[in-house]
């Protein structure tokens, strides 16, 4: 199991969304689990990329936040939903804001990540 070596850093607000959100496919499950999508093989189907482990891992941490909810229902095999807490759809606003930002400036984002990322493969 992982243990923390450094304490974080909990002053200011954007220090406590970046303990909350941090991770790579966290904003984005937040956001499927929202449109509906609960179940874990749902969400591995909208987010290929991501391992089951990793999804499960970063799904547990929201859990441990309080933005979403686990509910195991008692059948054979287990059947597993996710489902935001009221505290999690307070973040819901702020993701779609974030979204259309990137929307908004989708060509000058993807130039300067393309330029990073060919920089770094010279």
């Amino acid at each position: 199991m992982y243990e923390r070596k450094i304490q974080p850093n909990l002053n200011c607000g954007l220090d406590l969304i970046g303990e909350v959100i941090y991770g790579k496919w966290k904003i984005r499950l937040l956001w499927f689990i929202n449109e509906g999508h609960k179940r874990p093989s749902e969400l591995q189907r909208k987010i290929p990329d991501a391992s089951r482990r990793v999804l499960n891992i970063q799904l547990n941490e929201l859990e441990k936040h309080d933005l979403v909810t686990r509910k195991i229902y008692p059948v054979v095999p287990p059947k597993v939903e996710y489902s935001l807490t009221e505290f999690g759809k307070t973040l819901i606003p702020v993701i779609a804001v974030l979204g259309q930002w990137g929307d908004e400036h989708e060509d000058h984002l993807r130039d300067v990540i393309l330029k990073q990322v060919v920089s770094s493969d010279l």
